[in-house]
């Protein structure tokens, strides 16, 4: 079989063997014992890459580049020779641009192929295979005035990423704006928000100049009933989220059950900018993940400006299953706007989003494919719960801890149990690639895009889940980078509210009325809250330091009841309700701590008037958060290191 494919004379034209090509299985090992007999390939190697191959229902082609078996280059180029045809290398020899048709964009990346130049004739396809797909296509474009060269998927993404350039990136910062403007946070403050601000503000004056006091009262009672409902729907966020069955528990018998020929190919997408030095973390979590490693395809998406940490990439010497995708420089600077650049380079079935310093469980992905598949059609995400690996190295990431413990654990599994929209976290959202595609992903202009997205979904009927599977990450302790990260997440909430205001009927109409209460005051509330709190703090303050009650006057009741409950049940039952998240994932250590979480407030309030200054000032402003900071972060970061070196 080898000889007789390797006896073809490569054709000038780019024309197949007048013989019947090999195909399939035959295909496979032809090029295989190729690679053998050229010294790319161990006999080993490949016995335990046929072996894999046959349990994963992948060809064994997909199997020798992801195990790292052999480089890529080297298996086309040997395809090269079993099929007869010349091998070409985009990056020396790109395609005549007059040959390449914007219309076929998505199949260009879908199905690995490019048009490469006219010989003879007849327009030359390079590929990366010739499947009945890919004849299919070319005769539907060309008739028979067509033949192939073979070329590798790096030379495809290579071209696609130079040849659309300006158009992928003018898609992955406008899609949305252009689909659905008032979705987009493009501007963040319509003209009719506007106009409606500043008659408050105006009408808010004159009353307070004709009639101080009454308005006080009023501004004093507002604020006491928005506490009071805040506090009210995050105790029934907690209790409903506490039940068993508020979240998508997906058993061990059922992953254990997964066969992996029937898994499909799923996407990782790792948005980094200047974070060269985690970067073998990240091949070290992804390389424990219980999956074919043949059907994660992982995109590595870093700025084209970022060579640090596209040469560190390239140094790791990664398997041929990770990609680099570089993304155009350009207005706003932000992590979905990468991030809707590579979805269009994007293959897999389903997506997720993953940080380098993430330690996803390995059954992560598993868990997510049989939510999917037992799911109603209509589950466009399911959301990994997030926790932090470095929880007791300050007071800080104790906090920290103590905050996702029952932001994940609780809060999301109730927002979930009580079908209303999810504000997604930042990492282990898993996506049905087609879904997100039909929403036009994320918005690049909103800083908190994740929290977007989710009402987004839910405006457009799709329903997001939370599974029983935790991604463990870098607890920020530092607290300049705190204060940052923190005002981008509160200034992203507001823009959120906003947009998403911008027609509050046709909101009310698309989330429901339960759902719409649980937009206010779980996405709005919270923002406003961190604004209000210094006030009323110093109001509170006041009182106690005078003992007397010269303030009194401003609660009235049922108001001054209320504020009480607030001040003293509300508070102790929030301190409680992080305690209780820490005896759930049994932190014991966190349990003491939890009390000094009212002084972790401040910390927000601060944070929340930073936000409001950029909101106004800068709104699409990134404020990256510096990764790579922890002690463990470092401890981790050279245990992976001393296994890639012994792995070398």
């Amino acid at each position: 079989m080898l000889k007789t494919a390797l006896a073809i004379d490569d054709p000038a034209d780019g024309s197949l063997p007048a013989d019947e090509p090999l195909t399939g299985d035959a295909l496979q090992l032809a090029v295989a014992e190729l690679l053998v007999q050229r010294g790319n390939l161990s006999l080993v190697d490949l016995a335990n890459a046929t072996r894999a191959s046959a349990e994963w229902g992948h060809e064994l082609a997909h199997v020798l580049i992801a195990q790292g078996y052999v480089r890529r280059m080297q298996y086309y180029q040997a395809l090269a020779a079993v099929y007869g045809l010349p091998f070409v290398n985009l990056r020396e020899e790109p395609s005549d641009p007059l040959l390449v048709d914007p219309d076929d964009r998505t199949d260009y990346t879908a199905k690995n192929l490019t048009p490469w130049r006219v010989e003879g004739g007849k327009v030359i396809i390079a590929v990366t295979n010739i499947s009945e797909d890919v004849r299919r296509w070319a005769e539907d474009r060309y008739g028979r005035s067509h033949g192939f060269a073979i070329t590798s998927p790096y030379d495809i993404l290579w071209q696609t990423q130079a040849m659309f350039r300006e158009r992928d990136s003018h898609m992955a910062r406008e899609g949305l704006y252009e689909w659905k403007p008032e979705h987009s946070a493009k501007y963040t403050i319509t003209d009719p928000q506007k106009t409606t601000i500043y008659l408050g503000l105006a009408v808010l004056v004159l009353a307070l100049g004709f009639a101080p006091i009454p308005t006080l009262v009023v501004l004093m009672g507002a604020a006491t009933a928005l506490y009071t409902l805040t506090f009210a729907f995050k105790f029934l966020l907690t209790w409903v989220g506490s039940s068993r069955s508020a979240d998508m528990v997906i058993s061990d018998e059922a992953v254990a059950s997964l066969v992996d020929r029937d898994l499909p190919v799923y996407t990782v997408l790792v948005p980094m900018y200047r974070e060269a030095r985690v970067l073998p973390l990240l091949a070290k979590a992804l390389k424990g993940l219980d999956y074919p490693a043949s059907k994660v395809e992982v995109k590595l998406v870093l700025e084209e400006d970022d060579a640090e940490t596209i040469d560190a990439a390239k140094a790791l010497n990664l398997p041929g299953n990770f990609e680099i995708i570089r993304v155009p420089a350009s207005q706003p600077k932000t992590k979905p706007k990468a991030c809707n650049y590579a979805l269009q380079f994007c293959r897999g079935e389903f997506l997720t989003i993953y940080d380098a310093e993430d330690q996803p469980e390995p059954d992560q992905l598993k868990k997510a494919v049989l939510a999917f598949r037992t799911a109603e059609p209509n589950l466009a995400c399911v959301q990994g719960r997030l926790n932090y690996f470095n929880r007791g190295e300050n007071w800080l990431t104790k906090m920290f801890t103590l905050e996702y413990s029952q932001w994940f654990d609780f809060m999301l599994p109730g927002l979930d149990r009580l079908k209303v929209p999810i504000p997604l976290g930042g990492t282990s959202n898993h996506f049905k690639l087609a879904a997100l595609r039909r929403v036009n992903g994320w918005d690049p202009y909103n800083v908190t895009e994740d929290a977007d997205l989710g009402v987004r979904l839910a405006q457009e009927g799709y329903t997001v889940g939370v599974i029983n599977s935790t991604t463990y990450e870098e607890a920020n302790g530092v607290l300049p980078s705190w204060i940052k990260q923190r005002s981008r997440w509160i200034k992203g909430y507001m823009q959120t509210w906003l947009v998403h205001m911008r027609h509050p009927m046709q909101l009310y109409k698309s989330i429901g009325p339960v759902g719409f209460f649980a937009f206010h005051f779980f996405i709005g509330a919270p923002a406003f809250t961190v604004l209000l709190n210094p006030i009323l703090w110093a109001i509170t303050l006041m009182v106690f330091v005078t003992q007397t009650q010269p303030f009194g006057w401003l609660f009235p009741e049922p108001f001054g009841t209320m504020a009480v409950f607030n001040l003293v049940v509300g508070n102790l039952f929030l301190i409680y309700f992080g305690i209780v998240a820490a005896l759930k994932r049994r932190y014991f250590d966190l349990v003491l701590v939890g009390a000094t979480l009212p002084f972790y407030w401040v910390l927000h309030s601060i944070a929340g008037y930073k936000a409001l200054k950029q909101l106004i000032s800068n709104p699409h402003y990134w404020e990256k958060t510096e990764h790579g900071t922890s002690a463990m972060t470092q401890a981790n970061l050279a245990a992976a290191k001393a296994d890639m070196e012994d792995a070398a």
